[in-house]
């Protein structure tokens, strides 16, 4: 699987549709769809189920955009030092569930140290969802 492999899979995770990512990533339906087979049958999982209304995210799939995640961004972090040479962003992901005061100390923390050096994330979300993410390393 590639690196590129990779990003496709996000970004089809990231619009819930493959006929939607494949638009916004330039290229044919078909190519994204025989992209996504590829690397199923590599990593020997399904990490989507697709159906007419859709796709769907497998158990499988879920924990395998948790790794994807952090090979892309450890790919952006070379990419920053080496071929950019720009300092890297320190990544920093929150789930939560919905609160105000959370919301509030994340704004202030987002105001507090900007967006230059850091990228924040932040998913509002149930109990078991975040537990979910904090395991498959989609947030800290």
């Amino acid at each position: 699987m590639t690196v590129q492999q990779l990003k496709y899979i996000l970004k089809v995770a990231e619009v819930g549709s493959i006929t939607e990512a494949a638009k916004l990533l330039f290229i044919s339906q078909p190519s994204l769809s025989n992209s996504i087979k590829e690397t199923e049958k590599e990593a020997g999982i399904t990490i989507f189920l697709r159906s007419r209304i859709g796709i769907t995210l497998t158990k499988d799939g879920a924990e395998f955009l948790g790794y994807a995640r952090q090979v892309i961004q450890q790919m952006e972090l070379l990419e920053d030092r080496y071929v950019t040479n720009l300092p890297g962003k320190v990544t920093f992901g929150v789930s939560s569930q919905h609160y105000t005061f959370t919301e509030n100390a994340f704004v202030e923390l987002v105001k507090r140290f900007g967006q230059e050096r850091y990228a924040f994330y932040y998913n509002e979300t149930g109990t078991h969802q975040i537990l979910d993410d904090v395991k498959n390393r989609v947030c800290d």
